[in-house]
């Protein structure tokens, strides 16, 4: 018993052909008027004059009986209907039947078309029954067309109800994409500033740390060696922090080599260790792939920082529905001194935030050997 949705009620989401045809059933209809109202004999002549002007009067009244409508207003819609009953029965009086037909049945079909029904059918029905009453046909074919109008008009509601659910659908679907691009957007977004944190935040303050403490030795007048130690670290870090950078920046434009090869590289220039791979090779995503090897590169960098000479084995392993590494070294067996040669500068604390971000975990602690460092990321 409510209305139709404004969607059913509006022209929007009709196609080309649809609109060029309800266009043409206008034409036709208003020239079929002119046109029995010009050459109908048995009528005064005052009436054929002022036949134009009722037929203004009634397309101006559907023109406010479809806004109000659209609008879902009641009482103005079935005040419009009114305007156009009394014009029929105008019509009627003066002799104009052909008119007359026309506007009861078009206002059955649009009150069903378009108001709740409960307000629809007692207007249909009285519609119809004055279209009874001026029909000259049998009682058959009456009842014919009245029940051939209800079920046009019911059809009609209903092809518009179904074009005004397709139109929501629509607009659903567009205001759904907007806000996956815009959440893809944000997490791109979020992606490259975790990349320029992790690669550059750790990086420089750790070289501001060594420039500072330089500067203290200066003032305190140390040695050459000692102010040089921190110098050098601190280039290094500068050089390690620019190789990362532009893996960074590779990785955003999706140009990474593939994971295997890069692990293959890591373990060959870090001298002593040992890599294998196992399961199913399948593809990536971009931060799965990074977290891995960033992880990689840490674990290695701790290793030649606080393990002097242990031997690493790095597992590289594809599950069903994730991707784990496996770092594990055989514990120092070198002498340990002070460290003045650092790695990326990222520590385990960060890379298990990374992992956690996407899903996964990553555990790192002491085993029988060595120290071992196990990541789990979903793919």
């Amino acid at each position: 018993m409510a209305w139709p949705s404004r969607e059913a009620l509006s022209r929007e989401g009709k196609t080309r052909a649809r609109w060029m045809l309800s266009w043409l059933v206008r034409v036709v209809v208003i020239t079929v008027l002119l046109w029995t109202a010009i050459t109908q004999r048995d009528v005064p002549g005052w009436a054929v004059a002022a036949a134009p002007v009722g037929l203004v009067i009634a397309s101006v009244a559907a023109w406010g009986f479809f806004r109000t409508t659209l609008e879902h207003r009641l009482w103005p819609s079935l005040g419009i209907l009114a305007v156009l009953f009394v014009l029929a029965g105008l019509a009627q009086t003066i002799g104009f039947l052909a008119p007359a037909v026309v506007l009861w049945c078009g206002c059955a079909v649009t009150a069903l078309e378009r108001l709740p029904l409960i307000a629809a059918v007692p207007v249909t029905g009285v519609a119809l029954a004055a279209f009874a009453l001026t029909n000259d046909d049998s009682w058959i074919s009456t009842t014919a067309v009245a029940v051939g109008l209800c079920l046009s008009g019911y059809v009609l509601r209903l092809d518009a109800e179904a074009r005004g659910s397709a139109q929501r659908l629509l607009v659903q679907e567009r205001a759904a994409r907007k806000a996956e691009a815009e959440s893809a957007a944000l997490a791109e977004r979020s992606r490259i500033a975790r990349e320029i944190h992790d690669v550059l935040a750790h990086s420089l303050s750790a070289q501001l740390v060594h420039l500072e403490a330089a500067r203290i030795l200066i003032e305190r007048g140390a040695d050459r060696d000692q102010i040089l130690e921190r110098v050098v670290a601190a280039r290094g870090m500068a050089r390690d922090g620019l190789d990362e950078t532009r893996q960074a920046l590779s990785a955003l434009r999706g140009d990474l080599t593939p994971l295997e090869d890069f692990l293959r590289e890591l373990v060959a220039s870090s001298g002593g260790a040992t890599l294998t791979v196992q399961g199913e090779r399948r593809p990536l995503s971009a931060e799965a792939s990074q977290a891995v090897r960033r992880v990689a590169q840490e674990a290695l960098t701790n290793v030649r920082k606080h393990a002097p000479g242990a031997k690493a084995a790095l597992r590289l392993e594809y599950l069903p529905e994730e991707v784990a590494l496996e770092i594990r070294d055989s514990g120092a067996s070198g002498p340990q001194g002070e460290l003045t040669v650092s790695g990326a500068g990222y520590g385990l604390l960060g890379m298990r935030e990374r992992a956690e971000l996407l899903g996964g975990s990553l555990e790192a602690g002491p085993c029988e050997e060595g120290f071992v460092v196990s990541l789990k990321v979903p793919v």
